[in-house]
């Protein structure tokens, strides 16, 4: 029981790298050994547990957060404003990630002398610019939410808010259930959220027991540079863009982001580090509340930077090296425009770099077959791209806020805090709450 509460004295990031260490470790072990069924029977399903845990209550929580931000975005400047800023920098940070996924792609020339590949199986079918807008609007939006259609439930959200939002007093019963489960929510992801360490244990040594080093030979090349691109982004694209235009400090920045980086690392999906991205933003980077219920979850949604930007670019001109097939500036301009705006059409969950991937090569009319050659190292490439998806998901927030005036610089520039802690949300007496979630009259 001792060790069991020294443990749980240790901070949250501490816990977390040491289970990555102890997990590496335990992986490396059982590939050398050769046992298989340790993967499929121990390492896989506790893994996929705690990832389906954070699935399970993200899809309460992006719903309720979304129609409660827009209630509350009122109180702090005009929603159509922020949404346009919010856009726009998501536009113009997956140009900057597109574009370091090419030049990186151009220097190393991946797919030159990679010889011949074996080819997993993948059922690449075309994807059309209708299949990836139609996403946005469900038929059905219960069936978008039975069937993980994030984006689905993300635009009903919008409209069910801004609908509740236009009635003013007669919604505010309504209004406040939405309060009530959203905080629910957030209590449920408190829970879940202390349990990061043994989840990361078992995902990260489920990835190594697996592929092991030699795996990666036959594609190294291609490896070592998304890891690059990845790397330029984290280090370079998105600190630059934060100190010129939010004015604050990149390596606060990157040690307030730790936690869901890591998480995001070993769990291989956006969607799943929401519930992690949310505290940090809020209790870490200084981002209002109220603002980042509605960024944190739209960006999960449809910012992909990691996936959607610099692998589809640099996947395109892999196939091409690998194919020899040239491409011009004509072709470099359309994989831009694909990859950017083919993020609306991408869940937020381990994957969507396939659909990015397809949509992209669709449009420069590279052979879809080609992308069976990289699925033999997907798992090990999505680890790098969640972590910039995730880091651009923290970064426009902080961008958006500080052009607005509502982020906390003291709250950003302190010491993090432990994000394992209650929110300070659940602490604030009840009165407080009240007043809080007090109803606006509608402007017309």
């Amino acid at each position: 029981m001792s060790i069991v509460r020294k443990l749980a004295a240790v901070p949250f990031w501490q816990q977390v790298l040491l289970a990555l260490v102890l997990g590496t470790a335990v992986g490396a072990l059982i590939y050398n050994v050769g046992s298989e069924d340790v993967v499929e029977d121990w390492l896989d399903p506790f893994g996929g547990v705690y990832v389906n845990l954070l699935k399970l209550i993200v899809l309460p929580l992006v719903f309720s957060a979304i129609v409660v931000s827009l209630g509350r975005l009122r109180r702090i400047g005009g929603v159509a404003r922020l949404t346009a800023k919010t856009i726009g920098w998501f536009v113009i940070t997956s140009t900057v990630a597109v574009a370091i996924g090419l030049v990186v792609g151009l220097l190393i020339r991946p797919g030159d002398g990679v010889g011949d590949l074996s080819a997993e199986q993948v059922d690449a079918k075309e994807v059309t610019w209708t299949q990836v807008l139609g996403n946005l609007v469900p038929g059905n939006p219960v069936q978008a939410m039975s069937e993980g259609n994030v984006l689905g439930v993300v635009f009903f959200a919008g409209l069910f808010g801004a609908a509740l939002v236009t009635l003013g007093e007669r919604g505010r019963r309504l209004s406040e259930l939405f309060e009530e489960l959203y905080l629910v929510a957030q209590k449920l992801v408190w829970w879940v959220v202390r349990l990061a360490p043994i989840g990361s244990f078992f995902l990260i040594a489920s990835v190594v027991a697996t592929y092991g080093p030699g795996s990666l030979a036959p594609l190294a090349k291609f490896t070592g540079a998304l890891y690059l691109a990845a790397a330029v982004m984290l280090l370079a694209g998105y600190p630059l863009l934060l100190a010129v235009f939010a004015r604050v400090s990149p390596v606060k920045f990157l040690r307030n982001s730790w936690p869901a980086l890591q998480f995001a690392f070993v769990s291989a999906s956006s969607l799943a580090t929401l519930p992690i991205s949310q505290r940090v933003s809020i209790e870490r980077n200084g981002v209002q509340p109220e603002y980042t219920a509605f960024a944190q979850p739209l960006g999960a949604t449809v910012k992909f930077d990691g996936c959607g930007a610099i692998y589809p670019a640099l996947a395109a001109l892999f196939v091409s090296q690998y194919t020899g097939t040239a491409l011009g500036w004509t072709d470099f301009a359309l994989i831009a425009v694909a990859a950017v705006i083919g993020q609306l059409g991408i869940g937020g969950t381990p994957g969507p770099a396939l659909v990015a991937l397809t949509l992209t090569l669709t449009t420069v009319g590279l052979p879809l077959e080609a992308i069976g050659y990289l699925l033999a190292v997907d798992r090990v490439l999505d680890m790098a791209r969640t972590t910039v998806n995730v880091a651009g998901q923290l970064a426009v927030p902080v961008l958006v806020a500080r052009s607005e005036g509502i982020l906390d610089k003291e709250v950003f520039d302190r010491p993090p805090v432990d994000i394992t802690a209650a929110p300070a949300t659940e602490e604030a007496p009840a009165e407080e709450r009240a007043a809080e979630q007090e109803p606006q009259p509608v402007q017309g």
